[in-house]
């Protein structure tokens, strides 16, 4: 199933992610449906143009009528929500996601799904620090990358697809990765990253202290404001992975520490210009 306008598109989970995804989309001219908990974001996404229809409840209509679902709900909801309500899906209807762990999720929801079904994994490497349809904006994935995610169970056409849906969101880069390399990749590049600004936001409790920092300290505590209880769902289900990134960390900080307390000025500076060129690799072109 390539993606055409003709599509009507069903998103589960309307927040950031989902009102983003529906902003685009609709952009395009593709119907868009919505099923979330809250009636006060179906009011605001239909007001403000964002969806054509929603409800607050699983719709049989609804999700009997879409060709593609994508899911942005926590991890454990999305795997709830499959086992309950799958069989009101139509035959040949395609279903991905916007979660933030893969192998926890995507070997299970696949091995339960109907064969008539097909789940494409992805993970859209975007984000900002609120919540909510209100916050939501089709400017969000410019410049960012996405992640598509799939298994030997996935067939060539839904791969396709879903990268195809990467692209038309407006991501700058979309790459395949399997979802044990998936979630290798995101343990250090946002996992350990949340951990550290969480860390550096609470090691030092000394008030008033955010009337005399730079931006080097905003800058790195950016995303300090954190969903404590999604962020804590991803991290133990990545747990192995993060552990092991977080050793990796203290390791390469502890060697930092040994070298000023042994005043290797020489050591500590070829760490920097090391550091230096790697960040170079990061910039956005």
């Amino acid at each position: 199933m390539i993606v055409d306008v003709s599509q009507k598109i069903l998103i589960v989970g309307l927040g950031l992610l989902g009102g983003s995804y529906a902003k685009v989309l609709r952009r395009f001219g593709f119907h868009i449906s919505a099923i979330t908990l809250e009636q006060s974001s179906i009011h605001y996404a239909v007001r403000e143009g964002i969806i054509d229809e929603g409800s607050t409840e699983p719709d049989p209509r609804m999700i009997g009528e879409a060709d593609l679902v994508i899911f942005a709900l926590y991890p454990h909801v999305f795997v709830e929500w499959i086992e309950k309500h799958q069989h009101l899906f139509k035959s040949g209807a395609l279903l991905t996601d916007v979660t933030g762990v893969k192998r926890s999720i995507v070997y299970r929801i696949q091995e339960m799904l109907r064969p008539d079904v097909e789940f494409i994994a992805a993970h859209p490497m975007a984000g900002r620090e609120v919540s909510g349809v209100e916050n939501s904006t089709d400017k969000m994935f410019i410049g960012a990358n996405y992640i598509v995610t799939p298994t030997e169970k996935n067939t060539p056409e839904a791969i396709r697809t879903c990268i195809e849906l990467g692209r038309l969101l407006g991501f700058s880069n979309v790459s395949t990765l399997t979802p044990e390399e998936h979630d290798e990749m995101i343990g250090f590049l946002s996992q350990l990253t949340h951990c550290i600004a969480i860390t550096l936001m609470t090691c030092n409790d000394k008030e008033n202290m955010e009337k005399f920092t730079g931006d080097s300290f905003r800058d790195l505590t950016r995303i300090a404001r954190i969903n404590d209880l999604m962020w804590s769902e991803l991290f133990v289900a990545n747990k192995d992975v993060l552990l092991d990134q977080m050793n990796l960390f203290i390791d390469k900080f502890t060697e930092l520490k040994t070298m000023l307390e042994t005043e290797d000025v020489e050591g500590m500076r070829a760490m920097m210009r090391h550091s230096t060129e790697r960040r170079a690799l990061f910039d956005k072109k």
